[in-house]
């Protein structure tokens, strides 16, 4: 597809890529300027993410975590897209995006009460920027934008993130957010995880759109594609779109190209059922982890030893999460009454009391 077509960076080819699958730099120019320890903190984020990721899908099945959407194999395009920001940016996911909320601010802890349905894990510490993921498919877009509006209205440099699986670009609320966002020239970035399937429908029966990324130009908005496979590259991306966003040119929409290799959720899908071994083999050799440890090994940045520490840490900070979810005391419908207003009504503080008197029974 032609640049005439799809917005790109002049200098880009269609697929921003930097790394290669072994590891190499393909695009030296692009490179983003990172510290050594920058680096390496990119690499323990997505290593910790893998665990965890594990370590969730086990806990599900023993019924001590309720939702979780699998997410390795999108470690880069999660963890690159987080680090780029700011923490005083704005990050607003779907129900797969709880390690960008966690890396954000959230205690790890919350997550696993919000995935329990307890009303702890979604009241958001102060000072940090989230919303709670959205369960209804497309609706944080519509939200970015207006947070990003706020932004814009407040003259702040902050920036709103918005992520989306390939399926949700397919949602009406995803195009009223972008077109929004486009008619406002708000600082918003749209991020495009196209995992490849829709729970089981794969991208090319979802749309005749030859790339996700094209769909920004009804809204007059800027629109790449990267390697969502990459963590440099998403990085990247995220960084200059969030630039952009800060000096006033208007919302990106990124699509990064990535693959689960797990289920979509753990509420019953196979998805032995709609693709096969050799397709997830292929994708396999583009590991987020796999690429990026080959790149730092080679600069001296990284080893087994490290990794080793870093798994150990990730196993003992979840199970101290697990605990800590564990021994927090059950919701009660009249602490439930006082979580919604910062001062509760008066008629609410009568139906609360007979709440507790029943409670106490």
């Amino acid at each position: 597809m032609s640049q005439t077509t799809v917005q790109v960076y002049s200098d880009y080819s269609k697929v921003l890529s930097i790394l290669d699958k072994d590891g190499e730099i393909i695009n030296h120019d692009l490179v983003p300027q990172l510290s050594n320890e920058r680096l390496i903190g990119l690499m323990k984020k997505m290593v910790f993410t893998r665990i965890w990721d594990e370590r969730a899908i086990k806990l599900n099945r023993q019924g001590r975590l309720g939702l979780w959407a699998p997410v390795s194999g999108q470690e880069a395009s999660m963890i690159g897209s987080e680090d780029a920001l700011s923490i005083e940016d704005f990050i607003l996911g779907s129900y797969r995006d709880i390690p960008q909320i966690v890396w954000h601010g959230l205690p790890l802890y919350q997550s696993f009460l919000y995935s329990r349905g307890h009303q702890h894990g979604g009241q958001i510490p102060e000072g940090v920027n989230v919303l709670m993921p959205q369960i209804i498919i497309g609706a944080q877009i519509i939200q970015a934008a207006g947070v990003a509006l706020g932004f814009k209205l407040k003259n702040k440099k902050n920036v709103a993130i918005a992520y989306i699986g390939d399926g949700g670009t397919s949602q009406g609320d995803f195009y009223e957010g972008i077109n929004f966002a486009g008619a406002y020239k708000v600082p918003a970035i749209f991020f495009v995880q196209n995992n490849q399937y829709a729970i089981s429908v794969p991208i090319n029966k979802q749309t005749a759109a030859e790339t996700l990324a094209q769909k920004a130009v009804a809204a007059g908005i800027r629109g790449i594609q990267v390697d969502g496979m990459d963590v440099l590259a998403v990085h990247r991306a995220v960084s200059d779109a969030a630039e952009r966003a800060r000096n006033g040119e208007g919302p990106t929409l990124i699509e990064a190209i990535t693959y689960r290799y797990g289920a979509h959720t753990m509420a019953g899908d196979d998805p032995k059922r709609y693709r096969n071994k050799e397709e997830e083999d292929e994708w396999k050799q583009k590991d987020p982890l796999i690429r990026f440890r080959k790149y730092l090994t080679k600069k001296g940045l990284w080893n087994e030893i490290e990794e080793e520490l870093v798994i150990e840490e990730a196993k003992k900070a979840i199970a101290e999460g697990i605990k800590i979810a564990d021994e927090t005391p059950n919701m009660t419908i009249s602490t439930l009454i006082d979580s919604m207003f910062e001062k509760t009504p008066h008629h609410l503080e009568i139906q609360k009391a007979e709440f507790i008197a029943m409670e106490g029974n």
